[in-house]
């Protein structure tokens, strides 16, 4: 009995060996070579001035960075597909932790308005008067619906200080319809809504202060 239409050739084992692990350091650095990097964003602080009043020129403010669910902290970008459903913004990054970069943006935005007397991060060794204490509830993108649209919702206590009793408490919530449909484009809206509440943030705490 013959068999026909195959050719088997056998190669000794070296030679084998030889000619695998070049070729897998070439697929190796091949797929180095073609990640691409992702769009890195940022938020916006709000630039507000206010006059100052001489009682709350005396104030010093702690800004901790919020509380948020697993979802929301990371680097990644929420987008809500729908009610409940969380995936991530495709080839789009924060530059950090959002917490992170809520925590900055907001003590940069109360610093902006130059109404206290200092503001500052747990460590700064600040004297301080009153915690801003924040909590992350909604940050993202709403892609369902009739109109896909960023949303933000911070809940926010002023707590003294001194005695851990809570001044006042009030939730922020601002919606930006998205226009577009890059990264950017939903990005844009994102760090609009931020704006937004942030603003309203600070304005409250000094009407509350």
């Amino acid at each position: 009995m013959s068999i026909t239409g195959s050719v088997v050739t056998k190669f000794p084992r070296n030679s084998i060996r030889n000619i695998t692990a070049p070729f897998l350091l070439a697929t190796l650095l091949a797929g180095c070579g073609t990640t691409t990097p992702l769009d890195t964003f940022s938020l916006t602080a709000p630039q507000q001035t206010q006059s100052a009043s001489a009682s709350r020129k005396s104030l010093q403010l702690l800004v901790p960075a919020p509380s948020a669910l697993k979802a929301l902290d990371s680097e990644n970008i929420v987008v809500n597909t729908a009610p409940g459903a969380i995936e991530y913004l495709k080839g789009a990054q924060w530059g950090d932790r959002l917490p992170n970069l809520v925590q900055s943006r907001l003590v940069q935005a109360y610093e902006n308005t130059g109404v206290f007397g200092g503001v500052g991060r747990p460590g700064d060794g600040l004297a301080i008067n009153y915690q801003i204490l924040t909590d992350l509830r909604v940050f993202s993108i709403q892609a369902y619906g009739a109109q896909r649209a960023a949303v933000v919702e911070i809940a926010v206590k002023l707590m003294n200080d001194k005695n851990g009793e809570v001044r006042a408490t009030r939730v922020f919530r601002s919606a930006v319809p998205v226009s577009g449909t890059t990264n950017s484009g939903y990005v844009k809206a994102l760090d609009a809504a931020f704006e937004r509440t942030a603003s309203d943030i600070v304005s409250w705490t000094i009407s509350s202060l």
